[in-house]
């Protein structure tokens, strides 16, 4: 890892004399103008930090914005009542994946950001190329692409109307009936179908000989194809079956593709936030003050009751909690988790496992090989296990942000409209219900299909899904439940 460390430490120092000073001069001027509270930035573990702090290690930023999703998953967590979580988060330009199981979010130390190599605490977060603004065209071969480039806010979709010619995925729901024409965001923009039409059918109907309709549908299930593979990626292929967990579609436009992507992926429901175009700008308010600290320690697992690691893992967190104490937090609000890097004897790769303070070598060779069978589908019987590392987290706990809960449904929900919108190539176009997502309280349920038009994003249900207003008044859509005969 000299490499790795070495370039950290070099990008670390270029971005210092650009960001600290900055920050310093944000919080004084806020200050001065009220703020009655310390300034807290996220960092890429999903952990709040002070200024004075991350003044020594702004490496520890560049992740800062996704991983705000932490502080959502653990909040919606407890709304939904479910552990096993991973949130879509979809915006105009990408889609950022994680996941949560049992509770715990998977941390990483190796990063690649513009090709430079960090070694810092960092969430698990999965990126792809797909978004409202998602270039989509056909190449010269004759094939459909989808992304990986995007039209961006100017000059965007082409139903913008700021000069994009390029069709895009909102151009594409928009054909669908998905969304409508006219102003959004309190009129900033205003989505024109004449223009979406124009583009998709001559940057993609024309050329594949298809209907604009067909084209745009196209489009879609490409998109979402992409999509699945962003989830499986970092559920699958880190040995987790997504049918176990509950889909966090987030984003302003996650909540647009999230039941085909749960479909697909076996999942029985999706939940989606009230507030999904808002999900990292929740998270934020859902977030613990976190450092990270690291010992470097290299012993033979069976050695652990000759040589104990106690004292080692007590001096971390005497660091970590006097470091709390400096920022503020009483003992009672201090938590510290412990964790060790293992591998087995011979390879280069560590897993980190979460250990307590009366875990013995058995139980922590027996959490190591769970977690190495679910990760890799095998263990090496008898082989040696090596601890390379060890690790505290110490966090400081901040009191929860207090939210009264929305009133009961008093009545049935009637909807604003009924719209025509292309379901798919099995249920072809139908008549949908569109309802206005303020009009929407707790125990309110809803047979698909139909669309809801909330103030950050727009919910597309099918045909044989059920949605259901949950007591915190987020969305629950349980897939394929079909209407009682």
């Amino acid at each position: 890892g000299e490499y790795e460390r070495s370039s950290t430490t070099v990008v670390n120092a270029y971005l210092a004399p650009r960001v600290v000073g900055y920050l310093r001069n944000l919080e004084s001027e806020l200050a001065t103008k009220g703020l009655k509270h310390r300034l807290f930035l996220l960092q890429s573990n999903g952990g709040a930090v002070s200024v004075e702090q991350i003044a020594h290690q702004p490496v520890n930023l560049v992740l800062s914005g996704p991983a705000a999703g932490v502080g959502s998953m653990r909040h919606f967590a407890r709304t939904a009542e479910h552990d096993n979580l991973i949130s879509m988060e979809i915006g105009g330009t990408s889609c950022d994946v994680m996941l949560m199981a049992e509770g715990r979010i998977a941390i990483t130390d190796e990063l690649t950001v513009a090709d430079y190599d960090l070694v810092i605490p960092s969430v698990d977060i999965h990126t792809v190329g797909a978004g409202g603004g998602t270039i989509a065209g056909v190449d010269r071969a004759g094939m459909l692409f989808a992304g990986p480039a995007g039209a961006g806010a100017r000059p965007g979709p082409a139903c913008y109307g700021f000069g994009g010619t390029e069709p895009t995925v909102t151009d594409a729901h928009l054909v669908l009936g998905r969304l409508k024409p006219g102003p959004y965001a309190g009129g900033s923009v205003s989505l024109d179908l004449e223009r979406a039409t124009a583009a998709i059918r001559d940057r993609v109907a024309t050329p594949l000989g298809l209907s604009v309709k067909e084209a745009a549908a196209g489009i879609l299930r490409l998109v979402e194809q992409n999509l699945l593979h962003a989830v499986e990626r970092i559920s699958i292929q880190r040995g987790q079956n997504p049918r176990r967990f509950l889909l966090v579609a987030c984003g302003g436009a996650g909540p647009m593709h999230g039941a085909a992507v749960a479909r697909k992926l076996g999942c029985r429901a999706v939940y989606v936030p009230r507030q999904a175009g808002a999900f990292c700008a929740l998270g934020m308010l859902h977030s613990d003050v976190r450092q990270d600290f690291m010992d470097v320690h290299f012993q033979d697992l069976d050695t652990l009751t000759d040589a104990p690691i106690e004292g080692r893992f007590a001096a971390l967190e005497t660091e970590a909690r006097t470091l709390l104490t400096r920022e503020g937090f009483s003992e009672a609000d201090t938590v510290t988790e412990r964790e060790l890097d293992l591998r087995y004897d011979g390879q280069q790769w560590d897993l980190r496992i979460p250990v307590d303070a009366q875990d013995d070598a058995t139980a922590i060779r027996a959490a190591f090989e769970t977690e190495y069978d679910r990760r890799f589908g095998h263990t090496v019987d008898g082989s040696r296990i090596l601890i390379t590392s060890l690790r505290v987290v110490g966090k400081g706990l901040l009191p929860p942000m207090e939210q009264a809960p929305p009133p009961r449904a008093s009545g049935a929900a009637e909807p604003v409209e009924h719209r025509l919108v292309y379901i798919d190539d099995r249920y072809q176009e139908m008549e949908c219900a569109v309802y206005h997502g303020p009009d929407l309280y707790p125990g309110h349920t809803l047979q698909g299909p139909l669309l809801i038009e909330e103030i950050t994003t727009t919910l597309f249900v099918g045909p044989t899904d059920r949605v259901e207003v949950d007591a915190a008044g987020n969305y629950l859509i349980q897939l394929d439940h079909q209407e009682a005969a």
